[in-house]
Formats: structure tokens, C-alpha cells, sequence
């Protein structure tokens, strides 16, 4: 449907079908075009076009999600912040992406075209926050709800591929490649049946059935808006096992490329640490342990190392039970020793009370003291994790 709007609603993923006046009132030589680039729309919203026609059967309605000033602005910006800071900007971040493929799915599952161009900009927001600081972002993603988990997971999968890209030496283009791979993995979800998908147990046999072909229904759907086919093998073999055992093709070894090694490790990663509607996620200590079994048969082991040097034995935002009884959570990567990171002391177990002053300790530099354990958030419910991280976040700085 054609609907006439002005410059100002435009926005990246639109379909502009006329610009309004005369051609000489601006410099565009085409006046029927893809709005997919927010250079373009920047050109457009300074140029004297005051009107537009828009195609919403072939672009986004003024309805649908546009670029939120958070991802916009993260976009333009490659600059190392503080850890407050990009915990500040990667929440707004993970609140507008679950927005954006909520909509997604939402566009899929009815059978319309997928809106590459949004994906693609949230990609490059999604690396841009991991380049300033490379542990916020996937911290805050970790922290979904059971009836966010489809959404929140891709954008989860994509921050660890990224940071895993960059740590794994890959360019500019490879880390995005690696990005794109993750947000889109589980595209195939959408023509699952939602019953199925957020079914509050375990699956039987015919519903695991169902289940395992949205690889196969998410490679159809990315055909039909993209040609990598690095992105597209990764999308449809990320449950492949290096022995042979997984679907939907029963590859192995050599047949399996490294994004696609490197999307299975981070999919796992996040799906074993998430809350389910039948199952609590293990911690991330746990996780890793687990992952470690798995090598040489299921995942790729030489990936994997570097991963856990990515993310970090006790991530970011973990919650952790000291030596001494203190409870705290992480707050900083260790430069030289990954199972004592820096640490935000907060409560004592012993006397079930919250200390006068939190205080920030540094592990590496404490021989007395060290981490006993991961502690399940969910055990403690009154705990806001994400104002804890803040909290901590912003000790560091003061430190």
C-alpha cells in the first residue's frame, strides 16, 4: 500500500516508491528506492524534500520498529567507555533489539519479507558495544526471562559471536558475518508452532520432531533475502555435532565450517545458562564445565579455548559465593588468572544481612581470599542483578 508521509517519519527499512516536487528540488537520481542505509536517510531528512511516498508491501510501515536513538547512536560510536557507561547503553540496546525481532518473527511468521537492513544495523550497534567495552553487552543480554528467551537468545548468541570473532582475530566484515549468523540462527523458529515453542516441558518424540526442522525452515526463509552462504550454512547446520550425531544432515568434522563451529558454541553456551519454562539454566561456571566433556565429539575444541578466554570462567554480572561466606558479583575481568576476576562484595550469608559498604575486590591481588562457588540468581529473587551490575559497575570507576 502506498501511504504519503513526511521526511521526518522515514525511517531505515522503508521502501520510498516517489519523493514529492519537482526533480530539481533535490539530487537524488533515483526516486523509487530501498531506504537500507541510515546515510541515505540522513540525506534525505537535509535535502528540501518535505514529502515522500512510501511502499509498506515492500518496506516498513510507520508502525513497525524504527532504529531507536540507542542503537543510532551506537552505530556512530566506536569509542571506549566505561563499564557503567556501556552497561547504561547495552540495556537500552537489548530493550529496543527485543523489540526489533519480536517484529521480526512477528513478519515471518505471516509470510512477509525479513528487513535485513534493520538486522544488519542492529549487528553493527550489537559490535560496536562490544568494541567499547566487550563485557557489558553480553551481560546484560544473559539476563532474559523464560517468556523472552526466542528473542533475547538470538540477540544473546550474536554479542558472543561477535566478541568471539574479534578475539578469534577476524576483520571488520567477518565479525559482522559472525553477528549476523547468531541474530538470524534461529530465524527458523517462526513457522514453528508456538504451542511447541513455548511449551511449559520437555518435548516428546513428534514435537522434538517439529522442533528439529527450523534449521531447515530458517535456511528457506534467509534464501530469499540474502546470498552468504557462510551465514547461510551456520543458519542451517549450528546443531551439527563433529561425530556425526546431530541434524539436520548428520555432518562431521571437516564438513562442519568454522562459523558454523563457532555458531554452535556460542547457541549451547547460551541456551544451557537460560531459564526455560521446564528447566533452570546452569550457571556459567557449570556451563563451561559441561561445554569442556563435549569437545572433540559435539563442539569444536580449539574454538572453544578461545571462547572461555572470551567470556571468561566467571563472566561478567556473574553472582558468586566467596571463600569467606561473602556473597558478591563480578565486575571485572582478571588480566592474568580467568578464575580471579575483580569482585562487588555486597552481603554476608552467614549473618543474612547486606553489608554497610559494598566494597570491590580485586582477586588477583588477594591470596586470602578467592571464589567458592557460582550461586544461582534464582535462589536469591529478591536480588536485582541488573541494578547490582550498575552498582559494581560504578565502584570500579571509583576504584
Amino acid at each position: 500500500m502506498l501511504k504519503k508521509i513526511r521526511v521526518e517519519q522515514l525511517k531505515v527499512g522503508m521502501y520510498v516508491h516517489a519523493l514529492c516536487g519537482t526533480w530539481l528540488s533535490h539530487d537524488f537520481w533515483r526516486t523509487s528506492f530501498a531506504l537500507d542505509r541510515l546515510d541515505s536517510l540522513l540525506k534525505l531528512r537535509s535535502s528540501p524534500v518535505k514529502e515522500v511516498w512510501i511502499d509498506t508491501d515492500r518496506g516498513l510501515d510507520l508502525s513497525d520498529p524504527a532504529i531507536s536513538s540507542a542503537i543510532d547512536a551506537s552505530i556512530k560510536s566506536t569509542k571506549p567507555s566505561t563499564l557503567e557507561e556501556e552497561l547504561r547503553r547495552a540495556t537500552e540496546i537489548c530493550a529496543d533489539a527485543r523489540e526489533i525481532m519480536v517484529h521480526m518473527f512477528s513478519k515471518v511468521r505471516v509470510g512477509q519479507s525479513m528487513d535485513m537492513a534493520t538486522a544488519q544495523e542492529l549487528v553493527t550497534a550489537i559490535a560496536n558495544s562490544v568494541q567499547r567495552h566487550p563485557e557489558a553487552l553480553i551481560s546484560i543480554a544473559r539476563l532474559k526471562t523464560t517468556d523472552n528467551y526466542t528473542y533475547m537468545h538470538s540477540v544473546a548468541v550474536c554479542s558472543l559471536m561477535v566478541a568471539l570473532a574479534r578475539n578469534m582475530g577476524m576483520n571488520t566484515a567477518q565479525v559482522q558475518q559472525a553477528g549476523l549468523a547468531g541474530l538470524l540462527h534461529d530465524i527458523g523458529k517462526a513457522e514453528i508452532d508456538l504451542d511447541i515453542l513455548n511449551k511449559p516441558g520437555p518435548l516428546d518424540e513428534a514435537e522434538m520432531g517439529q522442533m528439529k526442522l527450523h534449521p531447515v525452515k530458517g535456511h528457506a526463509i534467509l534464501q530469499t533475502c540474502m546470498e552468504d552462504a557462510a551465514i547461510l550454512d551456520a543458519c542451517l547446520h549450528h546443531h551439527e555435532r563433529l561425530d556425526g550425531k546431530g541434524y539436520p544432515h548428520g555432518l562431521s568434522n571437516e564438513q562442519l565450517t568454522r562459523l558454523t563451529r563457532m555458531t554452535a558454541i556460542c547457541d549451547i553456551y547460551d541456551a544451557i545458562t537460560s531459564d526455560r519454562p521446564y528447566k533452570k539454566g546452569w550457571s556459567p561456571t557449570e556451563a563451561l564445565q559441561r561445554m569442556k566433556q563435549w569437545c572433540h565429539a559435539h563442539i569444536d575444541a580449539q574454538i572453544f579455548e578461545v571462547f572461555v578466554r572470551t567470556i571468561g570462567v566467571y563472566p561478567l554480572g556473574s553472582l558468586v559465593r566467596m571463600q569467606s561466606g561473602l556473597l558478591g558479583v563480578v565486575c571485572g575481568s582478571a588480566s592474568s588468572s580467568m578464575s580471579r576476576p575483580k569482585v562487588m562484595v555486597f552481603y554476608h550469608i552467614g549473618l543474612q544481612r547486606m553489608l554497610r559498604t559494598p566494597q570491590v575486590v580485586d582477586l588477583e591481588k588477594m591470596t586470602e581470599e578467592c571464589i567458592a562457588d557460582s550461586e544461582e540468581p534464582s535462589q536469591w529473587p529478591t536480588l536485582n542483578m541488573e541494578q547490582l551490575c550498575q552498582k559494581a559497575a560504578k565502584l570500579v570507576n571509583l576504584a
